[in-house]
């Protein structure tokens, strides 16, 4: 009998083991058992235990049988794709910006300027300042730059360039009035301007653009574009002349340059503040625009007339497996054109060919 219970106790002590509810037909005879190991003079007094459930693991519920398993929680990339957004790799990220806290703040501080000061006063430029003027302008000021740009073509050993560059300089410092009239780019000479500096002769050999910072009065840049800006503004002086040193023609032409740039971008920067994170896409469209002009000039890359560079758009579409959305009128929507980043930057201009 003390085996049967002893049995019996250690079934109770299996953990998950369920016990089929006894048969009412079994029941005497259990009662008999009982009194019988009451009666026995050798048999142990058993123990009385309190009524609890087994100590047993916890198990989380499992899904019934045949039931669909829950799908599981999408994933940040996943979201970022149905959403239609910029997915920016967080170790991307910090490689490319060690500096983003601080980064996040000028851009933010610079936005604040932007909607206050620079936006309004560009549209004052634009409407109060003829387009023939603000092109003569902007020509002028490109135009002194060539020397620089011949330069930094004999540094990369392009000749060619280099050549094409100076006649380009001679004929619009003549002919063009100083250079307020681009002849050069017309026919007979078909010389176009090319963007060049030291920043780009840097990268062609090879130099990394460095830490990306976003810095007050220059815009995004990184640590490459700011030491060959410093050499472009520091040997303009000496290969052009003296009066570029004059205080007067450093913050004309710093002004002018601001507000081109400002009104030539208006439309892309509307854009950029129209993304989920407008300074994770414009910090992207920055380093993949100097990254395409270093390898423009290495031969991988073709540029658009005028320096500018043609990008993919900022919001990609969704995946063709996505059903597209049903249109609001019977018109079909026309999509937006790609972006064209046409750019006079304060930091570096792009180049033209290669």
């Amino acid at each position: 009998m003390s085996v049967t219970l002893l049995a019996s106790a250690a079934l109770l002590a299996v953990p998950g083991m369920v016990l089929a509810e006894p048969d009412a037909s079994a029941q005497p005879q259990q009662d008999s058992v009982a009194q019988d190991a009451a009666t026995a003079p050798d048999a142990p007094i058993p123990q009385q235990v309190p009524e609890q459930q087994p100590s047993a693991p916890i198990v989380l519920p499992q899904p019934a049988f045949g039931a669909a398993p829950e799908n599981p929680p999408p994933s940040l990339d996943q979201i970022e794709q149905e959403q239609g957004t910029i997915v920016v790799s967080g170790e991307r990220s910090t490689k490319q910006d060690p500096m983003q806290a601080v980064n996040q703040a000028s851009y933010d501080a610079v936005q604040a300027v932007d909607d206050a000061v620079i936006a309004p006063v560009a549209r004052v430029y634009e409407k109060g300042v003829p387009r023939p003027v603000r092109m003569g302008l902007r020509n002028f000021l490109r135009n002194l730059t060539e020397p620089i740009v011949a330069l930094n073509f004999l540094l990369q050993l392009k000749p060619g360039k280099a050549a094409e560059t100076v006649g380009r300089f001679a004929v619009n410092s003549t002919v063009g009035v100083g250079g307020l009239i681009d002849v050069a780019k017309n026919k007979p000479f078909n010389l176009p301007y090319r963007r060049n500096g030291f920043a780009y002769t840097m990268g062609y050999y090879g130099i990394g653009p460095g830490p990306y910072m976003f810095l007050p009065l220059v815009g995004p840049t990184t640590l490459r574009d700011v030491i060959g800006l410093g050499l472009d503004r520091f040997l303009l002086p000496f290969a052009v002349g003296g009066p570029l040193r004059h205080p007067g023609y450093v913050y004309g032409s710093f002004v002018i340059r601001s507000l081109d740039e400002r009104v030539m971008n208006d439309e892309l920067f509307k854009r950029i503040r129209e993304e989920s994170n407008p300074y994770a896409s414009y910090r992207e469209l920055y380093l993949k625009s100097r990254q395409a002009e270093i390898d423009a000039l290495k031969g991988k890359a073709d540029f658009q007339k005028e320096g500018s560079i043609k990008l993919p758009a900022l919001t990609p579409t969704p995946p063709p497996a996505m059903p597209p959305a049903p249109p609001v009128s019977e018109t079909a929507p026309v999509a937006p054109p790609p972006l064209v980043f046409v750019s006079e930057p304060v930091v570096q201009p792009l180049p033209v060919g290669r």
